[in-house]
């Protein structure tokens, strides 16, 4: 039994017996009962605004087009969170991270050399001293 319609009466419609076996088969194919395919079949054209008799060619091609329309809104709405992210959490982050690393080294400083004048001295430290030997 199709669910939502177990109380509703069958009515009988007349269709030619080629057409009736196709519409059996297709059913079956999709596991559905015939009620049930006949509704969908109507719920699909309704909702796509497609007609039965109308071709699919120019059809086709305007959906593709909001298809596509539909992903590159979805892409945007993608670029947008990700940006979002990037500037709410992903910077101020960075942020205080390089905050405690330049906290956490020792601050460089320049040496400041004092400069001394040292007066020059004539003497040499080491001198050459003449070895003098005991022994003799």
């Amino acid at each position: 039994m199709d669910k939502g319609f177990e109380k509703e009466k069958f009515e009988t419609l007349k269709i030619k017996k080629s057409v009736a076996s196709e519409f059996r088969k297709f059913s079956k194919m999709l596991s559905k009962s015939q009620s049930m395919t006949l509704l969908l079949m109507m719920e699909f054209f309704n909702e796509n605004g497609i007609s039965p008799t109308e071709r699919l060619g120019p059809r086709m091609e305007t959906m593709e087009n909001r298809i596509s329309v539909l992903i590159k809104k979805r892409i945007n709405g993608m670029i947008a969170i990700m940006k979002d992210i990037e500037k709410s959490q992903t910077k101020p982050t960075m942020a205080m991270m390089q905050a405690l690393f330049q906290a956490a080294e020792p601050p460089k400083e320049k040496l400041i050399l004092e400069k001394k004048y040292f007066e020059e001295k004539k003497e040499v430290k080491y001198r050459a001293t003449k070895f003098i030997d005991k022994n003799e």
